[in-house]
């Protein structure tokens, strides 16, 4: 499950967001030395992601939320789809956007894969290519304008979401 749900969802409606999400789901593998047993996980989490901003799911109007339902939906594994709720401190901008409730049953596991989703996410532009983390937050807020609750969001959780692409890159850097 993986590269199949997401090209379905996103490929024709959001080709920018399907690039993007390709471009996660490379950084995944190159993260196979630390994910070990969880690589295939991490690689799905990366491709399905951002699955929640397909037109026809949009339930809520917050894509992890709308993406972690419709996995559950349609019998995605229990921990794929509390990653993607997750991704990328999704709880902060759930707290931001009155969705709190939303996020009540999907469980954020911390440790090393969800550190490794974050940093995926956080090193891929939207046009999938390879970029440093404060590139890529400083192109979010760039892109969303700086009275959006998206820059609200990116500003506060920065230092949480650079934590994790830290601790990742020292995982990889302890592999080599």
């Amino acid at each position: 499950m993986g590269n199949d749900v997401a090209e379905g969802k996103l490929a024709a409606p959001l080709p920018r967001r399907w690039a993007h999400v390709q471009g996660v789901a490379r950084q995944a593998r190159t993260l196979r030395a630390v994910t070990g047993a969880d690589a295939e996980l991490l690689e799905a989490a990366g491709v399905l992601h951002d699955v929640g901003y397909a037109p026809d799911l949009v339930s809520t109007g917050f894509h992890p939320i709308d993406g972690a339902a419709y996995l559950t939906s349609i019998g995605a594994p229990d921990r794929l789809v509390h990653l993607v709720a997750h991704h990328s401190c999704a709880i902060y901008e759930a707290e931001l956007r009155r969705l709190s409730q939303h996020m009540a049953g999907y469980r954020d596991e911390g440790g090393p894969i969800r550190d490794a989703l974050w940093y995926c996410d956080l090193t891929t532009s939207p046009d999938g290519e390879t970029v440093r983390a404060d590139q890529r937050i400083a192109e979010i807020k760039q892109r969303y304008g700086p009275d959006d609750l998206v820059t609200r969001f990116i500003t506060g959780a920065s230092p949480e979401l650079l934590a994790a692409v830290e601790r990742t890159e020292q995982r990889l850097s302890a592999q080599l």
